[in-house]
């Protein structure tokens, strides 16, 4: 295990010391010890619908330990909403000892979760479609959203802690809650603070594979009753991605990262009818790591050998330099509700800066030894965003409920890169590094986004509801690349749409609910980022500035309780029809994509040059997208000691006749199959003044698997009496999956990976020790495979040496990435005081 910094052995201490532990959130064993047992995503009993709206912002749980959510801006049971929605509780979080965000996924059957290995955000895809933020720019196909405000996914998708509650909301999103998605939103609640009781919890986590992970937090009411303050902080070590490199010039050059973040919390309720709510969070993120290799003979064994025989569980790479990565985020959010003759308004306000810098460098198949080269950036993003709404807390005339808003949010992006190009001298003259030529490009960015809505929800009788919403949504952005010389301004986009959804349900029973729905959903056209030529064809223009996305879709499902609330039934299925979607070549790590003749300007001596050479980038277009599929739950609580919850979803989006970029050397229209870097004659010969190929297609739209499922089983008993022992599983299934059509060595065969826990605990839920075991089989699989890794520079041309001609080399290792590897290790919790 790597040995913690300084700073951070003394930061574990100190908070050791002061911060004696908080609760594990609503469903915390203190509060009900069975609530321990209980599985992640599911219900124990259908509540009745309310009569009366809560207010948003409390987080009590119903009398029968129900899962209380606010899909829909409103407290109600999590089987009382007719959508789809997957909750995970702190308590889950806790127990199943999820120190990353990206784990979460490990519980959400159909959701896929990565972070940017540059640094510069994250993903999520969901119900069959992709997305990257690299291509697809500020609107995701995934919202995220944290204490109810919009925010970048890079800032969610880091380590967790103190964290109230998750809820994944399937389908269009958008009516309800700040800007549209067409596939979904993830919520993510921290922890609020008590205004009458102190209390406070501590976590601390060890494993085999150089992680140690620690985060408390401490809520102490100021003045009872009217304020109260709450502190919570992380501290995390570890090896990152844990790939090493075999290159030995760099020996102890070890994978890291070290995060370190704290978050205050302020709640002040100066009066009944005004609650007002204020907190402030800082992330700073280190790491350095090397991209994942593997020798390309390894699946194709034509290949030529590599220097060094890497196999996918080597888990190495064949870089001399690593990525380094500093992310430094700070979160603003603030909330201000009041209460007046059965009504509420509410003000959410949130503002985020982040600032990241990045070392990439870009010899990937580590083409010339004892020299590397590569480029570096900085992104410093600013986002605001402000809404105002009103809605109902007592149903008006007894069966009306309502919601009525509007929001506001900017968005500002500017990122400077600094690339580097080796030149070398011919052969002629010895060969040899004669210089390295460096030249600045810059990105500016900014968005706009305006829009007002509403939702309107009537209940007829106790069990029929109809439900209906628009939101009409004004947007506007605009953008430069600018190069030493040159300013090229993107298209600047003005654009407004009207978005709906509606729904009815019905209640046959107490515990049984059959419900529909439509919704539609719209992303403004978006300006790739990543081809810095300064001579783009029209082709090569219309697979980086693309048109609106929009969207409809249709679910059907019931909701059910059996035997007493014990067997809970949940199904669902759904059609999607994209228009325009955005679809983007797979890649990893920058690697892979399509080759295109990249113009590249440079200035030696104030003398400007421009050089073609091949580049690759993963190019986007704008293609037809239908997606089918099924989603269902079944749990069963077989006593008080045993219980099971199994997790599924279906889906596959399909491209059909769609327009895209792609590798398409012999001209026949269809993309080619895995092909090696062409010289700069050889494209240019082929794709002619357009500087790439297109292709008419009809191919999957997503690269993970359709179908996935997630099983979940508990068993608990008494020991001692005042200790229980337990041992706990979560068994993830992931089924065959093909990635790139036109990549035939990176399909993924079927796998499964188990998760084991056992240990004791306080049955009040003071405290819990356990033991645990992370892919418990060691299983391995290739998730994604670029074509072999290329390396592309400038080579000085006779007579004068004055011009440079760009070379083209190939390597023989292909990169990847893999599964997590298996961890043990061993977790304690400690907890006091208020829940």
């Amino acid at each position: 295990m790597r040995k913690l910094s300084t700073n951070a052995l003394i930061g574990v201490s100190l908070v050791a010391l002061a911060m004696p532990v908080s609760a594990m959130a609503q469903t915390d064993p203190a509060v009900d010890p069975a609530a321990a047992s209980a599985p992640v995503v599911t219900t124990p009993v259908a509540a009745p619908a309310r009569q009366a709206a809560a207010p948003v912002a409390a987080q009590t749980m119903s009398p029968e330990s129900d899962i209380i959510v606010t899909a829909r801006r409103r407290e109600e049971s999590i089987q009382d909403v007719p959508a789809v929605v997957n909750a995970v509780t702190a308590a889950e979080v806790a127990k199943l000892n999820l120190r990353d965000f990206q784990e979460v996924s490990t519980l959400v059957p159909g959701l896929s979760l990565s972070s940017n290995s540059n640094g510069t955000g994250g993903n999520a895809q969901l119900r069959g479609v992709n997305f990257d933020i690299n291509a697809s720019g500020q609107n995701p196909t995934v919202e995220f959203y944290q204490n109810d405000a919009p925010i970048t996914a890079g800032v969610v998708l880091q380590q967790l802690y103190d964290i109230g509650q998750i809820e994944v909301l399937r389908g269009p999103q958008g009516t309800l809650r700040g800007r549209a998605s067409p596939s979904g939103s993830i919520t993510v609640t921290t922890r609020k603070p008590d205004l009458y009781k102190a209390g406070g919890y501590a976590n601390l986590t060890g494993n085999t594979i150089g992680t140690l992970n620690f985060n408390g937090g401490l809520g102490i009411p100021i003045i009872e009753g009217i304020a109260a303050i709450r502190v919570a902080g992380l501290i995390n070590e570890d090896e990152g991605n844990r790939v090493k490199t075999v290159n030995p010039r760099i020996d102890g050059r070890d994978p890291y990262t070290q995060t370190q973040s704290g978050r205050v919390s302020l709640l002040v309720t100066p009066f009944d009818a005004l609650r007002l709510e204020g907190s402030f969070q800082r992330l700073d993120r280190k790491a350095r790591q090397f991209d994942q290799v593997e020798s390309f003979n390894q699946v194709n064994s034509a290949a030529a050998a590599s220097p060094i025989t890497i196999r996918a569980e080597d888990r190495l790479s064949s870089q001399e330099t690593p990525r380094t990565i500093h992310q430094k985020y700070d979160i603003y959010n603030g909330r201000a509700e009041l209460a007046l003759g059965g009504q509420r308004l509410i003000y959410q306000f949130q503002h985020y800066t982040q600032l990241i810098d990045s070392n990439l460098g870009q010899d990937y198949g580590n083409i010339f030894p004892g020299f590397d080269y590569g480029y570096f950036s900085g992104t410093n993003v600013k986002s605001t965003s402000h809404e105002l709404r009103l809605q109902n807390e007592e149903r008006v005339f007894g069966a009306f409920d309502y919601v009525l808003g509007v929001f506001d949010n900017k968005n500002s992006s500017p990122t400077d890169l600094l690339i580097t190009t080796p030149v070398f001298l011919p052969a002629a003259l010895g060969g040899g590094l004669a210089a390295t030529v460096k030249t600045p490009v810059g990105r500016r960015g900014k968005t706009h986004e305006q829009s007002v809505f509403g939702n309107l929800t009537a209940h007829i009788g106790d069990k029929t509801e109809i439900a209906g919403g628009l939101r009409y949504i004004d947007y506007q952005s605009s953008g430069s690349l600018i190069q030493p010389g040159i300013v090229i301004p993107d298209p600047s986009v003005k654009d407004n749409k009207l978005i709906y959804s509606a729904s009815l349900k019905h209640n046959f029973t107490r515990d049984l609910m059959v419900y529909a729905s439509t919704g539609s959903s719209y992303r403004p056209g978006i300006n790739a980022v990543g081809d810095f030529s300064v001579q783009q064809s029209a082709l090569e223009q219309s697979f980086l500035n693309l048109p609106p996305e929009t969207s409809k879709s249709y679910e059907a499902g019931f909701k059910s309780t059996l035997m007493d609330g014990r067997l809970r039934l949940n199904a669902s299925a759904f059609h999607q029809k994209f228009n325009n979607f955005v679809y983007r070549a797979p890649g990893v790590n920058g690697q892979s994509g399509i080759y295109y003749i990249n113009y590249n300007r440079t200035i030696t001596n104030n003398v400007a040059t421009i050089v073609p050479q091949v580049s690759q980038f993963n190019f986007v277009a704008a293609v037809p997208v239908t997606v089918n599929g099924v989603e269902g739950e079944i749990g069963y609580d077989v006593g008080s000691r045993l219980k099971f919850n199994l997790v599924g979803s279906y889906a596959l989006g399909k491209i059909k006749n769609g327009t895209i970029p792609c590798n398409d050397l012999n001209g026949d229209g269809i993309p080619d199959v895995t092909v090696t870097a062409p010289s700069v004659a050889q494209l240019a010969g082929r794709v002619g003044a357009n500087n790439l190929s297109s292709c008419s297609v009809s191919q999957r739209s997503s690269f993970q698997p359709p179908l996935s499922a997630t099983l979940q089983a508990e068993y608990g008993m008494p020991v001692t009496d005042g200790t229980d022992a337990y041992i706990r599983g979560i068994a993830s299934y992931f089924g065959n999956s093909q990635s790139d059509p036109s990549n035939i060595y990176d399909n993924v065969k079927q796998y499964a990976m188990v998760n084991l826990f056992a240990g004791i605990r306080d049955p009040k839920g003071n405290w819990e020790i356990s033991l645990f075991a992370k892919n418990l089989f060691d299983t391995v699989r290739v998730l994604s495979r670029t074509d072999p890794l290329s390396s592309t520079y400038q080579v000085l041309q006779p007579p004068t040496y004055r011009s440079a001609a760009a070379v083209t080399t190939t390597s023989t290792y292909t990169g990847i990435t893999t599964t997590p590897p298996r961890e043990f290790g061993l977790n304690a919790r400690f907890s006091f005081g208020s829940r």
